[in-house]
């Protein structure tokens, strides 16, 4: 079973840290800092906080840089909010979700754009027949089902045997088989 306590830790210090980022660090580096996730350990005793940064390579590297700078200020503020004995340290780790994402989502991009390529190349046609479901039994001009076709018979039943047709051989081969023991 999860450790609620330590749920509910998590969630308290991922609201303190996105509200420290927010109103009480001044550096500007952490201002495109988005708090993902916290993971703290079983004896709450150390806390990892995930981010992501809004920009590119050089604004994500400058943002780690500013919030390692305030990271004592930030656990400062962590522990009083807690009321823990002990405070957690906090570690900041970038959250590379989003750059996996955006990879995946641009291979998917790409085998689709291959795919239509190849459809357009070779045309679509596809194995099987083009209908594969079997159709409604035929009426007569009657007005009732043909009589001659028991309702349960498979596709392959021939009316003018007592078996479906790829059983005919089977069943003509088992009456040679027991005339020719008889003899």
């Amino acid at each position: 079973m999860a450790n609620s306590r330590a749920g509910r830790v998590e969630k308290r210090i991922l609201q303190t840290v996105a509200s420290m980022l927010r109103g009480r660090v001044k550096d500007p580096r952490v201002e495109p800092v988005t708090i993902t996730d916290v993971k703290v350990t079983g004896d709450l005793q150390h806390a990892t906080v995930y981010y992501t940064v809004l920009g590119d390579q050089y604004v994500a590297d400058d943002a780690g840089r500013g919030l390692k700078a305030a990271t004592g200020m930030i656990r400062s503020e962590v522990g009083h909010q807690l009321g823990l004995r002990l405070t957690p340290t906090l570690e900041f780790v970038r959250d590379e979700l989003p750059d996996t994402v955006r990879s995946f989502e641009e291979l998917l991009s790409e085998a689709r754009r291959r795919d239509e390529e190849l459809a357009k190349h070779r045309g679509t046609t596809y194995a099987g027949d083009p209908d594969p479901y079997r159709k409604p039994r035929e009426v007569t001009d009657a007005g009732g089902e043909d009589e001659s076709v028991p309702a349960n018979a498979p596709a392959d039943w021939d009316a003018g045997s007592a078996a479906p047709a790829h059983e005919q051989g089977v069943s003509e081969a088992v009456e040679n088989d027991t005339s020719a023991q008889e003899r």
